[in-house]
């Protein structure tokens, strides 16, 4: 399943990015002189203490030299990962490499970086996706949703649609992972019926437009709800520590309107760049093709019904288990149920497993856990912070467009949860030290809703990471997507996003919806009263 798509041009001179990524890291690890600015947020926020603490340092000048390799790492990553200039996996594993090699972090806490519940949740959801392949079970759910629909446009307006929606309330990864097989059997039937010369002749356009639609639609979905994903949980928890909780419904108010024309908005996009490179213009046949293979296969069997209980279970769990059983828990149930029950051997489930994308996946979150440890990333925010000052944008519409940049930006780079969980301690008391009515809100929300927009990196999202590693040709088994894809494809929706964002959400619902009475005071309180 990790064969790599073949490569043109400089993309394919992977010694030259090998060497430009290393050149980057050295530059920056051991050649640029720290910045004063830096050492002085280590200073401020104990970051030196804790590395001395944790022995990893033994003054200043160690600490700040240890956090500036960890900048030095990043944009090497995002060299090799955007241009595959190792395979990914390889990628993913310099990162706990080099925080071992170069003392980055307290050796057990780099274990944990690496294997924690966020890979065990992506470990779970790849197997998931493999079991529901493996029994057939995408096919029936494939026919549930789109197998009314006929011809071009309107599947693709549902699939859009209603992933954006399914995508606020549901996991996103889960959803990702067994529709991603669903589009690539309704693609290999819309093409093997378009093929007049008894050979299956591939499309790539239409694939990359399935693909990138169902992903980034699913992206969409993430401002919706609280039960969308971890960072706006956290942001929730934010406004808690300062006496002003926001409810499930009133976040709605908010993050809801910008779903479903979020999910338009990714159609009239990929429309837009790949209409005329697509040759195959119905999915008809496609639609046609699974509905056959569905009718083929009887009733639902005993393996269908397992993998439906255990997918409802799995759902279930995610939404209302909460920290009790985190996602890790639920979702390696899919590694066992299967075995259980005798319905998909487990050997089968491995094979289908991408751990070139999981090691991927996994070695993102520690680059995250070394931005966040070391104060790299804390400096960079109140860099930006005090870029935005300087240009009056430290208020108001302007903070919120500066932040909610900053945290879309910063998304792709690192978990949602981890932006948010970086950014949010700083912006909330932001917001309260404006003194405008409303703010702490505003800001906090514009920073959570922005951190959903991780469109344009292959690790900036788990559904990013599940549809590079799944999206395959059905009869080669070589992968649709390549890294620099999302970067090509994702950059400018990226872009379309946060200008929704700023021009719908800001100027509209914000004004419409308001911001109850009381907060700003409320939260001035607690900040003052912590003060003292």
């Amino acid at each position: 399943m990790d064969t790599h798509g073949e490569k043109r041009g400089i993309f394919a001179k992977k010694g030259l990015w090998i060497g430009i990524g290393a050149a980057l890291f050295i530059l920056i690890a051991f050649i640029l002189p720290t910045p004063e600015s830096l050492v002085e947020v280590m200073e401020e926020y104990g970051y030196v203490d804790k590395m001395i603490e944790w022995e990893i340092a033994h003054n200043i000048e160690e600490a700040s030299q240890k956090t500036m390799i960890v900048l030095g790492i990043v944009p090497m990553a995002v060299v090799f990962f955007a241009v595959e200039a190792l395979p990914i996996g390889v990628t993913g594993l310099l990162m706990p490499l080099l925080a071992y090699f170069f003392g980055l972090l307290p050796f057990n806490m780099i274990g944990k970086t690496f294997a924690g519940d966020a890979p065990l949740f992506m470990l779970g959801v790849f197997a998931l996706g493999a079991t529901v392949v493996e029994v057939g079970f995408h096919k029936r759910l494939a026919v549930w949703l789109l197998g009314w629909t006929k011809g071009f446009w309107v599947p693709m307006i549902v699939l859009c649609i209603s992933m954006s929606m399914v995508g606020s309330f549901l996991s996103a990864p889960a959803m990702c992972s067994f529709m991603v097989p669903v589009l690539m059997a309704v693609y290999y039937g819309s093409v093997e019926a378009s093929s007049t010369e008894g050979k299956v002749v591939h499309d790539p356009a239409l694939a990359k437009f399935l693909l990138f639609s169902l992903c980034f639609s699913l992206n969409m979905g993430g401002p919706g709800t609280p039960s969308a994903g971890g960072r706006n949980v956290i942001m929730m928890g934010f406004f808690n520590n300062y006496d002003i909780p926001i409810t499930y419904y009133g976040w709605m108010k908010y993050g809801w309107p910008l779903v479903p024309i979020g999910g338009a908005m990714v159609l009239l996009y990929m429309t837009t760049l790949f209409s005329k490179k697509i040759k195959t213009r119905d999915l008809t046949p496609g639609l046609e093709y699974i509905k056959d293979e569905t009718r083929k296969m009887g009733k639902m069997t005993y393996p269908e019904y397992v993998t439906g209980a255990m997918l409802f279970l799995i759902v279930l769990l995610w939404i209302f288990g909460g920290e009790a059983t985190g996602l890790g828990g639920p979702a390696l149930l899919a590694l066992v149920v299967p075995v259980l029950f005798k319905t998909v051997q487990f050997e089968k489930i491995l094979k289908r497993i991408s751990f070139n994308a999981w090691f991927m996946y996994c070695g993102a979150l520690t680059l995250g856990a070394l931005l966040k440890e070391s104060g790299g990333a804390l400096w960079l925010a109140k860099t930006f912070l005090n870029g935005l000052a300087h240009v009056n944008m430290d208020q108001g519409y302007g903070l919120w467009v500066g932040m909610s940049g900053f945290s879309g930006f910063v998304t792709n780079f690192m978990s949602d949860a981890a932006t948010v969980a970086l950014i949010g301690p700083i912006v909330v008391p932001m917001g309260i030290m404006t003194g405008v009515a409303g703010e702490p809100w505003a800001i906090g929300m514009a920073v959570a809703l922005a951190s959903s927009y991780a469109h344009f990196l292959v690790v900036g999202s788990p559904t990013n990471a599940l549809t590079f590693a799944l999206g395959v040709y059905p009869d080669t088994n070589k992968r649709v997507l390549e890294t620099i894809d999302f970067v090509k494809y994702g950059f400018g929706l990226f872009v379309l996003s946060m200008a929704l964002l700023w021009l719908l959400e800001f100027l509209v619902v914000y004004n419409l919806v308001g911001f109850p009475d009381g907060i700003l005071e409320q939260a001035t309180q607690v900040l003052q009263s912590a003060k003292q």
